[in-house]
């Protein structure tokens, strides 16, 4: 692994967080497609991660 490289990765419910770049992603993550510097990966996550609520509420919120 390069020194400081992360991946960030989403699960099922939309969540996002980093990994480790040269480690395969946990059961239940996928890969977003980004991949960079731990700070890199965080200042991504703030930019695309805009609405923090689990996908599976915020589809029960609109359907109730």
């Amino acid at each position: 692994m390069r020194d400081g490289q992360y991946k960030v990765v989403v699960n099922d419910e939309e969540q996002y967080s980093i990994w480790f770049a040269d480690r395969p992603v946990p059961e239940g993550w996928r890969e977003s497609g980004f991949e960079g510097a731990k700070q890199s990966c965080l200042d991504h996550i703030e930019q695309v991660w805009t609405d923090m609520r689990p996908r599976s509420l915020r589809e029960a919120l609109r359907e109730g």
